[in-house]
């Protein structure tokens, strides 16, 4: 798809009418797309990865008390609820709960990585247009103290104002939407994480012997 030739001199045109300031909001919005596009792609391939069949055999091994058949299927999957349970029973120092809850970390680190800066970009959008209103306004009163008004001074102020504040907004609410998103995947996986750590902490226990 290609972009016509009237069409990119008229935004060319609107991005030189915005001002100075239309230069760090460009910069912050090439910024936000780069993450959106970085953070689908990772969702999209960890979709690819889940293998919900090796986690019913893993679940079914560590519920037989076969801990060693359970890291030996688990120990290629990369699905991260699988890589969370081969981690925990990997490394059972003093907790199994406490070795699965230090995989869980990274695993929500990783899914959770760049929605700090989509965050501060949804901030950051706005505070730059109103920013860009300001000068505008500025650009706009200082035209009408001069000695000679020239009323195109004036309306450019005013549209260098209104041009700034909404591409301020616009990069917040095209950012918004995908940031929640990924707040909610976010979110679902660390349920199905804990599910996952209470449910092998649970089928371990029981095959524990009691004491009497």
């Amino acid at each position: 798809m290609t972009i016509s030739p009237i069409l990119a001199n008229a935004f060319v045109d609107l991005f030189h009418r915005g001002g100075p300031i239309m230069y760090p909001v460009l910069l912050t919005a090439i910024f936000a797309v780069c993450i959106v596009v970085e953070r689908t792609a990772w969702w999209l391939n960890l979709t690819r990865k889940r293998d919900a069949a090796t986690l019913d055999q893993v679940f079914a091994a560590v519920e037989a008390g076969n801990s060693s058949d359970a890291i030996a299927l688990s120990s290629t999957s990369e699905d991260p609820v699988v890589r969370m349970i081969h981690h925990g029973l990997n490394h059972r120092h003093s907790s199994l709960q406490s070795a699965l809850e230090v995989a869980a970390g990274h695993e929500l680190q990783r899914a959770g990585r760049f929605l700090t800066a989509m965050d501060t970009v949804v901030t950051l959008g706005p505070l730059l247009g109103l920013l860009g209103t300001v000068t505008g306004i500025m650009g706009a009163f200082s035209s009408i103290g001069s000695s000679e008004l020239a009323v195109e001074k004036v309306t450019g102020g005013i549209g260098e104002a209104l041009i700034a504040t909404a591409f301020g907004l616009g990069i917040a609410i095209v950012t918004l939407i995908p940031m929640n998103y990924f707040h909610a995947r976010v979110a679902r996986l660390q349920f199905e994480l804990e599910a996952a750590a209470t449910n092998v902490a649970l089928l371990r226990s029981a095959r524990e012997p009691k004491l009497p």
